[in-house]
């Protein structure tokens, strides 16, 4: 299995690093035993963190509600679990 994923009580959970403030929002690889997330959207007032939700969620093709954010609102080390998708779909649409 994969470091940055794991399957846990039905749900996936994702580990990531985030970089705000980048010229656009795209997958950029591994950093280190996360997935990194390259995001346009600055980190001021949760801007971040509700852009890295509605990115997962689109390239997943989930509402959302499906992604949500458990811990790291402030850091760039973020776990997030998705519900209602599998996890080699996870991997296929998210891995690098």
């Amino acid at each position: 299995m994969v470091d940055w994923l794991r399957e846990v009580d039905g749900a996936i959970m994702l580990a990531v690093h985030v970089q705000p403030g980048a010229k656009r929002s795209e997958i950029a690889g591994l950093h280190g035993d996360a997935l990194k997330i390259r995001l346009a959207a600055p980190a001021i007032d949760g801007r971040a963190n509700a852009a890295l939700l509605a990115f997962v969620a689109q390239r997943l093709g989930l509402a959302k509600s499906a992604v949500e954010l458990r811990s790291g609102q402030t850091s760039r080390h973020k776990v997030l679990w998705v519900l209602g998708a599998r996890a080699d779909a996870v991997r296929s649409l998210l891995g690098p």
